[in-house]
């Protein structure tokens, strides 16, 4: 992996979130778990460049998310989009998805990724914030989405750190 600046990253957050999916993973207490996620987004807060991601209450991963200080967020090629549906469908708690699919846990630090990604974000936390009804503009948007009241957390991060094969 060669690092890069995220200036340099010509692709659209829309298509590497929302088609293409990432995973979002974290380490607590020597232990690594990861999960799905194809909503989110990259832009500017604050002055620095960011990270935003949304995670729902009872995913395993927020536990560690929640614990963490930095945490990562990984690309794929789309011939690795089977091993990211069963990756966002089984849960750690359940069992060790990540052997499972073969993925190879590596380091930034000590924040968690793994090898066989195309582009690595190291980002930290600096914002936490759940989502509530009452800020909901478009209830039509909180019908669809929050039939069972699982509002998602948002975080907001900074981007440390870019990567690419």
């Amino acid at each position: 992996m060669k690092e890069i600046n995220i200036k340099e990253l010509n692709e659209s957050a829309c298509k590497m979130i929302g088609d293409d999916w990432m995973l979002v993973t974290a380490a607590r207490d020597g232990k690594v778990n990861t999960m799905t996620a194809s909503w989110g987004g990259l832009g500017v807060m604050w002055g620095k460049n960011v990270a935003f991601i949304v995670i729902r209450p009872q995913r395993y991963t927020k536990e560690f998310i929640d614990a963490a200080d930095t945490l990562s967020l990984t690309f794929y090629s789309s011939d690795r989009k089977k091993d990211l549906s069963y990756l966002g469908s089984v849960s750690g708690r359940d069992e060790d998805k990540i052997s499972k699919v073969g993925y190879t846990v590596a380091y930034e630090g000590d924040t968690p990724y793994f090898e066989e990604a195309e582009k690595v974000m190291i980002v930290k936390k600096l914002y936490a914030q759940e989502y509530r009804p009452e800020c909901f503009i478009d209830k039509e948007a909180e019908a669809k989405w929050y039939e069972n009241k699982d509002y998602h957390t948002m975080y907001i991060c900074e981007i440390e750190k870019v990567m690419v094969k």
